[in-house]
């Protein structure tokens, strides 16, 4: 199997949705920075993040996070 990577689209559905990254932490209960980190790929949400990012932009975790080859 070859190497997974993570991708994320959290950063284009947080705008579409009009929040900043600073609204949306706020929304989570996680700091700004936590979002950010996210959103550049540099730090990978545990499950219960993922899961908390999605509900609070009303989409399902996959539409924010996948596997790619």
């Amino acid at each position: 199997m070859g190497e997974l990577r993570l991708g994320i689209r959290l950063k284009d559905v947080r705008t579409a949705a009009g929040l900043t990254q600073a609204e949306l932490a706020e929304r989570v209960g996680v700091s700004r920075k936590t979002v950010n980190t996210v959103e550049n790929g540099v730090f990978v949400p545990s499950t219960p993040l993922a899961l908390g990012l999605a509900r609070a932009l009303g989409v399902k975790v996959e539409d924010l996070f996948w596997l790619e080859d």
